[in-house]
């Protein structure tokens, strides 16, 4: 088996489990190749890692069979950046916050490699979200997300116009900070803070989400995820910021203002472990449940 491997800085206190980690890997003889970024992080924080492989682009990435994502969801997003649309597995060891894609919790380290080495785990399969643009917005092969596309303004003064079509047919001018369109599966973040709706991970749905309207009237709207969603943008500040899950550009409207949006032709692959799924997730996240008439 060979596995790739990227995280973020951690805390002082997750140093022991990074460790875990790789001694568990090194236990069962696993080849792994670290990010390059990753590997002056561990080294730095005295981690013992028994390889040299890095890697320093995705193209660099070896063969792998499963891709692991030491951090936060943050972390778990740069990962899947990093694998594409070759759809390398993803496994996301929680060292960060909530942690909806990153869930494997640090105390069952030793127990998941166990379980992966013996074959005690599925992949969940999860669509993707594409942007195009009359120029390229970001790095050549990476203008998809997992969680949502946003586009927000640059500034703190003035709101943006979103002029938003749905198979070529108008639906709304949004005035607002931003707009965004979110999968499924990114109902539960950026979206969510939003006051976008829970929609279960596998539903063939996107979700249009303003960011602070200008109007009391305007709420998010659930589309089919066949559609093609175009917006077009004006902006005083002659720019607006696009985000595609953890990357982020400033464009000028004059250039790039007409962003298209449609389903991926890929999808993400996460490796999910025995007793792991989404509405105990959704539970333990979000707390619900304690109250104490439960």
């Amino acid at each position: 088996m060979k596995i790739a491997i990227h995280g973020r800085k951690f805390s002082v206190d997750s140093v022991n489990y990074i460790q875990q980690v790789f001694d568990g890997l090194q236990q069962h003889k696993i080849d792994i190749q670290v990010s390059d970024t990753f590997k002056r992080i561990l080294l730095q924080s005295g981690i013992r890692v028994d390889s040299k492989a890095i890697y320093a682009s995705p193209d660099e990435i070896f063969d792998a069979d499963l891709a692991f994502s030491l951090g936060g969801d943050g972390t778990f997003l740069e990962t899947l950046a990093h694998v594409g649309k070759r759809e390398i597995p993803i496994l996301g060891f929680n060292f960060g916050r909530l942690g909806f894609l990153a869930s494997i919790a640090p105390e069952k380290i030793q127990r998941t490699i166990y379980q992966l080495i013996n074959g005690y785990y599925s992949i969940d399969e999860r669509t993707m979200i594409s942007a195009e643009s009359q120029s390229e917005l970001f790095e050549e092969g990476t203008n998809f997300a997992l969680n949502e596309i946003a586009i927000s303004k640059t500034d703190t003064s003035s709101m943006i116009v979103v002029h938003a079509y749905i198979n070529g047919e108008f639906l709304n001018t949004y005035w607002a900070d931003g707009l965004m369109v979110a999968t499924a599966t990114g109902s539960t973040g950026y979206s969510l803070s939003c006051g976008g709706p829970l929609v279960m991970p596998h539903s063939a749905n996107f979700i249009i989400t303003p960011i602070c309207p200008h109007n009391l009237f305007v709420r998010p709207m659930i589309v089919s995820d066949d559609s093609v969603i175009s917006l077009k943008v004006e902006s005083r500040s002659n720019n607006f910021l696009a985000s595609m899950d953890s990357r982020a550009k400033i464009i000028g409207t004059d250039d790039e203002a007409t962003i298209t949006i449609k389903k991926e032709n890929f999808k993400a692959k996460m490796v999910k472990m025995e007793g792991d799924d989404f509405l105990s997730t959704l539970r333990n996240k979000l707390k619900w449940g304690i109250d104490s008439r439960n």
